[in-house]
């Protein structure tokens, strides 16, 4: 019972107070991570990110940092796979890895009375993984797996399609994930070689958010990273403006439905226009109901039960995307309003009541966004990634704020070009 007790605080710990200080600590072999102490709880989550990620694999091993990632807590140092996880679940130690195409992500939660151990564990996942044949097997069953089902999803279909259109003879246009017949020639050698090299201190981003001093944290920071490579031997990965084809690719699939990723160019992270974009879009189609492309397509009409926009700013290129699904009859009606909706954004903008609806919106939900310790430590971690300041979340409300009408306005007419719209439908789309 006690146990369990304990894993529901784990799981459901959340900082006492959104009003967050956040410290920088360096430890003495000069590791930097930044810190927001929370001892109302005995609960401790670390967020690291390796700046890189699957866009390193080389394009006949795309999948090879999610492979990695997937085995790190399968067996390390002294540990085989299931003494190590053993371990975990009986001192309830949440510990993962993850890739994106951009980095590459640890994950680590613990009670206090476990901290020491959970730190060295995480230690030994990242500097001694083992790659042994039984879990490298078993791991590579299961992404195949996946990847099998999903070859049958056709928003997974319509995803792989966009990239590849967008970003030809770039890292961007391999699937994060690989294919079946990329993730089958992984090997352990891959496996070692791409920790080695990925895994580097110049790379790594570091937040903790709990009960832990700033002392305490710097000697862990010397025990959990300093035997790392101090540089990766990875190659940098080129700039580069996305270039989607305008107009409709269509993969035909005997649905009922038709899935399509829609998209164009968008602005990088620190473009001055990012704020004006990020409010821009919250309105066009990143507010759920309150947007007006589900208005349109959605609520008056019937189309679709879900349609949306985003930004996406990754590290080497900015994309604004989208996504809907609608009945293959009335496809052809969808995209006209969507559209239309783009177009009206870039001539008219939006009105003053949509705008201060949205400041109020973004800035009075992110608070409600950061439900977790482990939450505001990745929030931590992705304010580094993206060099705002270690003072941002006393300045982001204000930055939301300064946002003005002819900012949004400027800001469409820069991104909203309907007939730049690339966009891949999977299905059998009537009426084009």
């Amino acid at each position: 019972m006690r146990r369990l007790v304990l894993l529901l605080a784990l799981l459901l710990a959340s900082p006492s107070a959104w009003a967050v200080t956040v410290e920088k600590v360096v430890s003495a072999k000069g590791i930097e991570a930044w810190l927001v102490q929370d001892h109302s709880n005995p609960i401790i989550a670390m967020e690291v990110s390796f700046k890189g990620g699957a866009a390193n694999d080389p394009a006949p091993k795309a999948g090879l940092a999610s492979m990695a990632a997937a085995l790190l807590d399968e067996g390390a140092g002294p540990y085989d796979s299931q003494t190590f996880q053993q371990i975990l679940e009986d001192k309830v130690i949440s510990l993962g890895f993850s890739a994106a195409r951009d980095g590459f992500a640890g994950h680590l939660k613990t009670l206090t009375e476990n901290r020491d151990l959970a730190f060295d564990l995480f230690r030994l996942a990242l500097a001694q993984p083992r790659f042994d044949k039984e879990p490298v097997e078993r791991i590579r069953s299961q992404l195949l797996a996946g990847l099998l089902r999903e070859s049958q999803d056709p928003n997974a279909q319509a995803s792989r399609q966009w990239f590849q259109a967008a970003f030809p003879s770039h890292p961007y246009a391999n699937p994060p994930r690989g294919s079946v017949e990329t993730v089958k020639t992984i090997q352990g050698a891959d496996l070692r070689a791409f920790a080695k090299a990925q895994l580097s201190l110049d790379r790594l981003v570091v937040a903790v958010v709990g009960d832990i001093t700033p002392e305490q944290l710097a000697a862990l920071l010397d025990s959990s990273f300093a035997g790392l490579p101090a540089r990766s031997t990875l190659p940098a990965i080129p700039d580069k403006s996305a270039e989607p084809p305008p107009g409709i690719t269509v993969l035909p699939k005997g649905n009922p439905q038709t899935a399509a990723l829609f998209g164009s160019r968008g602005i990088l992270r620190n473009d001055p226009d990012w704020y004006a974009a990020y409010v821009m879009n919250y309105i066009l189609g990143g507010g759920g109901f309150s947007s007006r492309l589900t208005e349109e397509v959605r609520e008056k009409r019937g189309l679709a039960y879900s349609v949306y926009s985003y930004l996406m700013p990754y590290a080497h290129a900015g994309l604004i995307i989208g996504g809907v699904a609608t009945e293959n009859s009335r496809f052809s009606e969808s995209v006209r309003l969507i559209k239309e909706e783009f177009r009206r954004m870039r001539d008219d903008g939006p009105t003053e009541k949509e705008l201060a609806d949205a400041k109020t919106y973004l800035n009075g939900s992110f608070p409600l966004q950061q439900e977790s310790t482990s939450a505001v430590a990745g929030l931590l971690v992705q304010i580094q990634v993206d060099r705002l300041g270690i003072d941002f979340l006393d300045r982001r409300k204000e930055l939301i704020e300064a946002v003005s009408l002819e900012d949004v306005k400027r800001a469409a007419r820069r991104l909203l070009d309907p007939d730049a719209l690339s966009i891949v439908a999977v299905g059998k789309p009537a009426g084009l």
